[in-house]
């Protein structure tokens, strides 16, 4: 039982959710009014004890916390569950419901709010859910999606995003179902009907939000039930209850909430050994059942295999069905079941039990022959009850389930690569779970999600809880000072560019001193608009580039032509707030670069400054990431916004048959100059405006290796820029100890970085060589070093090429040399099969009928155009490869905010120009055509 008094104001948002939480936990509420004191308290007395207590909490974060505790359906089964959904609760406090309380609608408010549902909408997508938490809805979707329907209700926010808006309407649906109280439903049927336009339709949910067991358990009476007749006659205390029919143990626990955590719920197994005959293992919920490991936990002689017995075995021994078994099935008369002090033998029972169940818990329920039921007992009461029939358990010790652990793979076991024999015998020995290496998904069925498991189980990245933000990890930023490295050697060295450091912040007034560029970066900026408690005087904007930032500076340095040229490099992190999907590495709110900006004396020192950089991109891309770009310049309407001429690289994608523009380099003219006053005396004593240049590459580098490289195990590294160029790992077995192999390994290490090789020698002795191989390939070291018992005798250790599997034997000496040439070998090899793979999916087309076709099989459709200033056709092909491929696709439009349309753009007009026969047309205004353009569908 409990009682629960909210003090505060009883209408409103706070109030409201609230009264919904309590509803779903069966709470009796009461509203006390007492000005804008927010609070809570609740006194408990649990039916199970009779033991009272008496809560408090402030604030809706608080006081949902109080209304959950104890209760694992709503609240979550874990602590990383419980741990999510209270985050999702204190979101929504600080988030959405300040807007509510206050009906703001201003656009700092606004934008709040969709921030908020795009994080939600990022949040389904790229964990593959229909709920925010786990696997069934938790109290975490029922305060977000009401808060969320109450802002779109009362607040002018946009479109809800589609699997947001889905997700939002189906849960408001499934709320109102389990609600008691007419007016609160309503309430939310009219917020509901506020979402139904669009798209939205229901979503398959696997559980209601409401638990389906009361917080009081309905006391359960079955005559006929002969574990419970045995309960009554042995005298043994305990408390049969009915509840929703539960056929796993995790329905159990999400559909039936036990009090406390001094409760559990248990998950049986019923496993049969045709030499050692069948036993039934009980555990707690989260106890990490490995079959097999458990016959050597139980000291069975010989080699074992458990596995699960059939309906019919459980129905013929253990007289109960699938999905009702437990540990009192045993007290049945005529039950076939190992006594104490008997042998194991193939015709009995034994019962195996979590030894946590008698120590950790001071109540034990479990299923009296059918699952509609379960039977309350403390630990002290199983025991007497087995004790009564001849039966002491075997207690084992079982480790939790690691909730980080993949699911199994779904690949049938038929279509999976044969590894070789010596692998398969090393995986075998491999615990299962204990590794994230095994990818959920396929780069050709679905490329977005094979992207995500990549950069996520190669610990390139984790995710942040700011929408658009991540957490660059070692591995892919190791990869990028790699990059700058190489980088900053050559514009020091060969362009005379010198690095510097600008400050984040831009004043509103420079910013929007040069109207061209403000309008192009205007939606994306950042505004800092308080301090502390206060409100700044004056916005100061987080830099989205740095031209507004460095060149009231330049003006201030540069007096004389001897001042010039000036060209200063920064590494930096920009901050552009874009509402598209974001996607690591490729579109992010904050990211890394560089940013050379230089100023120049004449129109040709700017434009080689421009195009050296260019070809340091292209470099880049080609020589360090093994990556096919085709050089070009951009047409007016996708130039950089305020400057005179954009050059690009762009490069492929062929696993989505997509462009993405590489890097961009860009001849800025005079435009900036005369904005800054950045004037110079030439050496005739008049005062010149300086050419400028600006040119910068990101840590889209690293996205865009990923996705031409990557395969379904993992990465796949060009040498250059893997942080590990060769991992060594020794076959660790009866045949060569750890203390053996050490030597000859560090002997081939040492060989190798004398070579300049990045190398690491795997000694971690917690997993076997089958793991690390495992490990190594998913991260995409290019070259493993294996080395056996064998390779010792033979001085000689096999080496395994990551990109292709080649694997091949060479003898230790000069080995270093020989993987130094093997390295180079690799390099040219992947970039060969990326430019293939590019090559042919390059198509000239000079006739429209021909374009979108083009499009729909993954091609860069290379066309005559009437040249890039002609922004009114470029439009033009834009709205209507949109239609075309939309009707193709039978879809009648796209999101506004994906970043991934279906509309052809332009992507460059390559520098290596094809020949153009003179009257040739242009494909879309007919008119005579002055270059060929490159067209694509584009990241």
């Amino acid at each position: 039982m409990q009682t629960t008094t909210f003090v505060g104001q009883a209408s409103g948002i706070d109030a409201t959710l609230i009264q919904i939480v309590a509803q779903l936990t069966n709470a009796d509420l009461t509203f006390k009014e007492e000005g804008n004191k927010c609070s809570l308290v609740q006194t408990v007395k649990h039916s199970f004890t009779d033991v009272s207590q008496e809560f408090s909490a402030v604030g809706l974060s608080g006081a949902v916390r109080l209304l959950l505790k104890g209760n694992s359906a709503l609240l979550g089964s874990t602590p990383a569950q419980q741990a999510a959904v209270d985050s999702w609760i204190e979101s929504v406090d600080q988030t959405l419901l300040p807007v509510l309380r206050q009906e703001k609608t201003e656009p700092l408010f606004v934008a709040a709010v969709e921030d908020f549902l795009m994080e939600i909408e990022k949040h389904l997508f790229q964990n593959h859910k229909t709920v925010l938490v786990g696997d069934v809805a938790t109290a975490a979707d029922a305060v977000t999606a009401v808060a969320v329907a109450g802002v779109c209700h009362t607040v002018q926010v946009k479109e809800l995003p589609q699997q947001a808006h889905r997700w939002c309407k189906t849960v408001l649906d499934k709320l109102q179902a389990c609600l008691s109280d007419e007016a609160l439903k309503v309430t939310l049927r009219g917020w509901a009907d506020a979402l139904t336009e669009g798209t939205a339709s229901p979503l398959e949910m696997p559980l209601p939000v409401a638990a389906s067991a009361p917080a009081t358990p309905v006391v359960a009476v079955d005559e006929n039930n002969t574990v419970l007749k045995k309960l009554m006659d042995m005298a043994i205390e305990h408390t049969a209850y009915s509840h929703d029919s539960c056929n796993t143990a995790e329905e159990l626990v999400s559909k039936v909430p036990l009090p406390d955590r001094t409760h559990t719920h248990t998950k049986n197994l019923f496993l049969r050994d045709k030499k050692h005959g069948l036993f039934l293992v009980t555990v707690r919920p989260t106890a990490n059942v490995n079959t097999k490991n458990l016959g050597h936990d139980l000291k069975l002689a010989g080699k074992t295999n458990l596995r699960m017995a059939d309906a019919a075995v459980l129905d013929e021994l253990l007289r109960v069905k699938p999905g009702s078994v437990g540990p009192l099935c045993v007290i049945q008369d005529g039950v076939n079941v190992k006594k104490a002090n008997d042998e194991v033998s193939a015709d009995k029972i034994t019962l195996v039990m979590d030894k946590a169940l008698f120590d950790n818990y001071s109540f034990v329920h479990s299923h009296p022959l059918r699952n509609d039921m379960s039977v309350q007992m403390t630990p002290q009461a199983m025991k007497d009850a087995l004790q009564n029939v001849g039966v002491e358990p075997v207690l084992l010790e079982f480790a939790e389930v690691d909730p980080n652990a993949p699911a199994p793979s779904k690949e049938p076991k038929a279509q999976q690569e044969p590894k070789a024999k010596k692998e398969v015998a090393d995986k075998k020995t491999a615990k299962k779970g204990e590794t994230l290496l095994a990818l959920q998904w396929k780069k050709t069925e679905n490329f977005p999600n094979w992207y995500t498991d990549v950069i996520v189980l190669s610990e390139m990245i984790s995710y942040y809880d700011i929408s658009g933000c991540y957490i660059l990890r070692p591995w892919s930023y190791k990869m990028w000072e790699l990059i700058q490295l190489w980088f900053n050697e050559r514009i020091q060295e060969d362009l005379g560019v010198e690095n510097t450091y600008f400050p984040m912040f831009v004043s509103k007034s420079r910013l929007e001193k040069e109207k061209d560029h403000v309008e192009g970066f205007a939606p994306e900026v950042a505004w800092v608009t308080k301090s502390g408690d206060g409100d700044l005087e004056n916005p100061i904007a987080i830099r989205p580039t740095s031209e507004t930032i460095m060149y009231p500076a330049y003006s201030d340095w540069i007096r004389s032509h001897r001042d010039l040229p000036l060209k200063l490099n920064q590494w930096a992190n920009v901050v552009r707030w874009e509402f598209k999907y974001p996607t690591p590495f490729l579109r992010t709110r904050e990211f890394l670069w560089q940013e050379g900006h230089t100023a120049h004396a004449t129109f040709e020192d700017a434009e080689k400054m421009v195009m050296d950089a260019l070809e340091l991109y292209r470099q880049v891309y080609e020589d360090l990431l093994a990556v096919p770009v085709i050089p070009g310049y951009k047409t007016e309407a996708e130039k950089f916004a305020g400057g005179y001429r954009t050059t690009t690289v762009e490069a492929y994608i062929a696993g989505s048959g997509r462009a993405i523009q590489g890097a961009t380099s860009h001849h800025l003219g005079q435009n900036f100059g005369k904005m800054f006053d950045i004037t110079f005396q030439d050496d005739k004593g008049e005062t010149q405006t300086a050419w400028q240049t600006s040119w910068g590459l990101t840590t889209r580098t690293l996205g865009v290796m990923v996705m031409v490289h990557g395969d379904d195990t993992g990465l796949v590294l060009p040498p250059r820029v893997a942080p590990l160029q060769v991992v060594i790992v020794a076959i660790i077995s009866k045949h060569l100890s750890a203390a053996d192999a050490a030597p000859y390994c560090e002997a081939i290490r040492a060989d190798l970085k004398a070579c300049g090789i990045r190398v690491k020698y795997d000694d971690r002795d917690l997993y076997n060589p089958g793991w690390k191989y495992n490990h190594w390939e998913q991260k995409g070291v290019p070259i493993r070093v294996e080395v056996g018992p064998r390779d010792i005798e033979n001085k000689s250790a096999r080496v395994v090429v990551r990109h292709n599997g080649e694997k091949v034997d060479f003898p230790i000496e000069g080995l270093g040399a020989r993987l130094k040439a093997k390295l180079d070998e690799i390099q040219s090899a992947m970039f060969i099969k990326a430019k293939e793979a590019r090559d042919a999916h390059v198509v000239k087309v000079t006739e429209w009928k021909d374009f979108v076709p083009n499009l729909e099989k993954h091609n860069l459709v290379l066309t005559p155009w009437c040249g890039g200033e002609h922004q009114d056709w470029e439009d033009w092909v834009k709205k209507t490869s949109r239609e075309e491929s939309l009707k193709t696709l039978g879809q009648d439009g796209e999101d506004e905010k994906t970043a991934t349309s279906v509309a052809a753009k332009t992507l460059c007009i390559p520098f290596n120009q094809p020949e153009l026969p003179e009257g040739t047309m242009c494909i879309a205004s007919g008119k005579v055509a002055t270059c060929w353009v490159l067209w694509g569908r584009s990241y």
